[in-house]
């Protein structure tokens, strides 16, 4: 990837970050329900830091 594009891709995986994890979209998940054992909210929070994680590893990582 050409580093002009490797910028704004990140600025945008931050924006989305900071959506995803912010309070309105937090506020969907919260009830008691649970997947695996695990409360809602908080397999939610992390599916969603892994794949913020996965999306930036795409981001940064350099040709072969």
């Amino acid at each position: 990837m050409h580093e002009r594009l490797r910028t704004p891709r990140l600025a945008a995986a931050a924006a989305l970050g900071f959506l995803l994890l912010n309070y309105p979209l937090l506020a969907l998940f919260d009830s008691p329900a649970r997947v695996l054992g695990v409360p809602l909210q908080l397999a939610y929070l992390f599916t969603a830091w892994a794949l913020l994680i996965v999306l930036v590893a795409l981001i940064v990582r350099r040709p072969r």
